[in-house]
C-alpha cells in the first residue's frame, strides 16, 4: 500500500487553494560559460546535476506521511496540489524518516511518456476522424496542466514523476554539513533525485561536457545545469541577493536561434510612462515552444538593430526564457517612432535614460499609467486581491471609483454603481468587496512591493524589511547611504526608495494607504539598544550565526546598523580573520576603523549587557 506506484481513491477539487512558503523559492544566478564556473567554486566542491525543465513543487512529511504538495508559484505564493501529487507516478506516500521533513523537485513529464501520450491521442484521432486539436506541443506546457488539474484522475493519466533536488527541513537529523550527504538520505527514502556528480574547481569544465554529451540521450527535459556548493554552512553564509540566492548557479547551454521576418512592432505603454516596443514576427519554434513576440526595450535597440516591418531577422529566447532578436539580416532602418501615445493620443517624446534613448507619454493623467500601477497593487505577490482584473479596473477608473489605492479600501462606498456595470452582479461584486477586505491584513513587503516602487519587487521589499526589523519609519526615514548598505539594495534602488518616500506625488498617497492597512509584524524583542548610533559592516564567513543577515538582524535589534561598505562613518568592522589584506580590512585600518572577530563582538554585546 505503501509503493509509489499504487494510488487509490481519485478526487476532485472546485479550485486550488494559494499559500505562501515559509521560505520564498529564488530563481537561480545564469552563466553560458563553464570556465566561470571553476571561479565560481571558489576553491570549494560542489553537485554539478541537470537543471530538470517542469514545475518546481514543495513536499511536507510529518510523521512518515506526505501531508502538503505546494508548487513554486511565483516564488511566494504557489498553489496546493497535495491530492495531484498523490498521483505522481514514483512519488512515496510514506517514508522511513518520521521527522518532519520539507524538501523540493521537480515534477516533469519523461519524453517517452509524452510521445506515448500523443501517439495515444493520434490513434484516437484516426479512429474519430477529429484531427481539429491532436498532441500537445511539449513535455512542459502538458506537465504543467497536469500537475494543476482540478481532477487528480487526469494528473494520473498524464505519467507525472518527481525527481528531488533540494532537502529544505528536516527536524533534527544531521547530513554532515553535506548537500551530497541530503541527496543520499532522500534516496534513503525511497526519492527518485536528480542526477547529479561531484565536482571540483579542477574538472567542473569538463563535466559540463559530459552532461552535454548526453543531452540527446536524456529522457527527461531538461534547460541546462545547477552547480551547488556542497559545504551547507559556507553556502547558506553567503546570503542572497534581491533575486538568487548565492550558494548555486545554474549553467545554461547556448541559445538556439531561428530566422524568421518582422511584420509589426507593438508600442505597450507601462506604468511608468515608458512606452516599450514588442518586436511581432512570423512564427518560430524555439526551446519547444512556438514564439511569435519580442521585447525590443528601447529606442536604443531599434536603432542599433535598424528595424523596420518586412526585415529579415534572428530569435533566441536569453536563459531559454525570454525571447529576444539577436540580429537583423536585412537592416532596412525603416520603422516609424510614434508620436501620439497608444493609449492617451497625448504626444510621445524621447528622452535620454543615462545612455540610453526611450519612448515616453510625459501625460500625467494617461490611463496605462494608472491601470498598470493599480494592476500591479492587487497582483497575487502584492496585496493579492482576486476579482481585480484589468478589465476592471479599467471600469472602475473610467467611472471615477479609484484614483489612489486607498479608494480601492471605499469601494464598499459604490456598490450600487458596482452591481450595475457590466458582467458584475451583486453576488460578483460581494466577492470583491470581501477580497479588498481581507486584503487589509497585509505585511510590510507585500506593501513595499505593492506601491510600485521603481525596481522594488517582492524580494527586494523583503530584504528591506528584514534590514530594518520590519519598522516603515525606519525604512522612510533612512538616507541613501544606509539604503545602499543594505545588502542586496544597491545604489539606484537605494535612490528610488529614498525618492519615493520623499515625493509628495508618492509619498502621501502612500501615507493615505497605510492608514487602510493593518500591517502585520515580526515578533520583536524587547531587546535594550545597546548599539544605537554604531555602524557595522560585516564581511567574510560567519560562524556562530546562520548567515551574515542573522547576525545584521541582531545588530538591527540592538539599536545599530549594518552597512555594505567601510566608510568614515562606520564604527566596527566585523571579520572572523582579523589580520587579512582583504580591501575592507585595508579601507578599516586606514580608517582607523576598529576590525572585530564574532567572539570580539559577542564579548561586546555581553560586557554591556552584563
Amino acid at each position: 500500500a505503501d509503493s509509489p506506484t499504487v494510488h487509490v481513491g481519485y478526487e476532485a477539487v472546485e479550485g486550488l487553494p494559494k499559500e505562501t512558503h515559509e521560505r520564498p523559492m529564488l530563481s537561480l544566478d545564469k552563466t553560458k560559460d563553464r570556465f566561470a564556473l571553476t571561479d565560481w567554486l571558489g576553491g570549494h566542491e560542489g553537485l554539478l546535476s541537470w537543471k530538470l525543465d517542469g514545475l518546481t513543487v514543495v513536499l511536507t512529511y510529518e510523521g512518515g506521511t506526505l501531508q502538503k504538495a505546494v508548487t513554486r508559484g511565483n516564488g511566494e505564493v504557489g498553489e496546493v496540489i497535495t491530492d495531484n501529487a498523490r498521483v505522481f507516478k514514483n512519488l512515496p506516500l510514506r517514508i522511513p524518516c518520521k521527522e518532519p521533513i520539507v524538501l523540493r523537485g521537480e515534477a516533469v513529464i519523461r519524453y517517452s511518456d509524452f510521445n506515448e501520450i500523443n501517439a495515444e491521442l493520434e490513434a484516437e484521432a484516426a479512429r474519430t476522424g477529429d484531427f481539429s486539436d491532436v498532441g500537445y506541443k511539449n513535455p512542459r506546457n502538458l506537465c504543467s496542466g497536469s500537475v494543476r488539474q482540478l481532477n487528480n484522475q487526469i494528473t494520473a493519466k498524464r505519467r507525472v514523476r518527481f525527481y528531488a533536488f533540494s532537502l529544505v527541513q528536516a527536524g533534527t537529523l544531521s547530513f554532515d554539513n553535506s548537500r551530497q550527504r541530503q541527496m543520499e538520505f532522500l534516496r534513503e527514502q525511497g526519492f527518485e533525485t536528480v542526477e547529479y556528480v561531484r565536482v571540483t574547481p579542477d574538472n567542473v569544465a569538463d563535466k559540463v561536457g559530459e552532461f552535454e554529451a548526453r543531452i540527446a540521450q536524456n529522457d527527461i527535459p531538461s534547460d541546462g545545469l545547477v552547480l551547488t556548493l556542497d559545504d551547507i554552512a559556507y553556502g547558506e553564509s553567503l546570503g542572497t541577493t534581491a533575486k538568487f540566492p548565492r550558494n548555486s548557479i545554474a549553467f545554461k547551454w547556448a541559445d538556439e536561434i531561428r530566422e524568421t521576418t518582422l511584420t509589426e512592432v507593438e508600442w505597450s505603454a507601462s506604468r511608468t510612462g515608458l512606452i516599450n516596443p514588442v518586436a511581432i514576427f512570423e512564427p518560430v519554434e524555439l526551446e519547444g515552444t512556438t514564439v511569435r513576440r519580442a521585447s525590443v526595450h528601447n529606442i536604443s535597440i531599434v536603432k542599433a538593430l535598424k528595424l523596420g516591418i518586412g526585415d529579415r531577422i534572428t530569435v533566441y529566447k536569453a536563459n531559454m526564457i525570454i525571447p529576444q532578436i539577436a540580429e537583423n539580416l536585412t537592416g532596412s532602418g525603416s520603422l516609424a517612432i510614434p508620436v501620439e501615445c497608444p493609449v492617451c493620443g497625448q504626444p510621445t517624446m524621447i528622452r535620454q535614460d543615462n545612455d540610453t534613448e526611450v519612448l515616453v507619454c510625459p501625460n500625467p493623467d494617461c490611463a496605462a499609467k494608472k491601470i498598470k500601477s493599480f494592476s500591479l497593487f492587487v497582483s497575487r505577490s502584492a496585496m493579492n486581491i482576486d476579482g481585480l482584473s484589468e478589465m476592471t479596473l479599467e471600469k472602475l477608473i473610467a467611472a471615477g471609483l479609484i484614483h489612489t489605492f486607498a479608494d480601492i479600501y471605499h469601494l464598499d462606498a459604490h456598490r450600487d454603481v458596482i452591481e450595475e456595470m457590466e458582467g458584475f452582479g451583486k453576488k460578483s461584486c460581494d466577492r470583491l468587496l470581501e477580497a479588498i477586505e481581507k486584503s487589509r491584513e497585509t505585511t510590510l513587503p507585500r506593501v513595499l512591493c505593492a506601491v510600485g516602487i521603481p525596481g522594488i519587487g517582492i524580494s527586494g521589499a523583503r530584504i528591506l524589511c528584514s534590514h530594518f526589523g520590519d519598522d516603515l519609519a525606519k525604512i522612510k526615514e533612512a538616507e541613501i547611504e544606509e539604503l545602499s548598505g543594505v545588502e542586496g539594495i544597491g545604489p539606484v534602488l537605494a535612490q528610488n526608495v529614498y525618492a519615493y518616500f520623499r515625493e509628495s506625488g508618492t509619498a502621501e498617497p502612500f501615507d493615505a494607504l497605510i492608514g487602510e492597512l493593518h500591517i502585520a509584524r515580526a515578533a520583536v524583542e524587547d531587546k535594550p539598544q545597546i548599539l544605537a548610533g554604531k555602524t557595522f559592516v560585516i564581511t567574510g564567513k560567519v560562524n556562530h550565526f546562520a548567515n551574515r543577515d542573522a547576525l545584521k538582524a541582531l545588530i538591527v535589534s540592538l539599536g545599530g546598523k549594518a552597512a555594505g561598505s567601510v566608510s568614515a562613518k562606520t564604527d566596527y568592522l566585523i571579520n572572523n580573520d582579523v589580520t587579512s589584506n582583504s580591501s575592507k580590512n585595508k579601507k578599516a585600518r586606514e580608517l582607523g576603523i576598529a576590525i572585530l572577530s564574532e567572539e570580539d563582538f559577542l564579548a561586546m554585546i555581553g560586557e554591556r549587557n552584563g
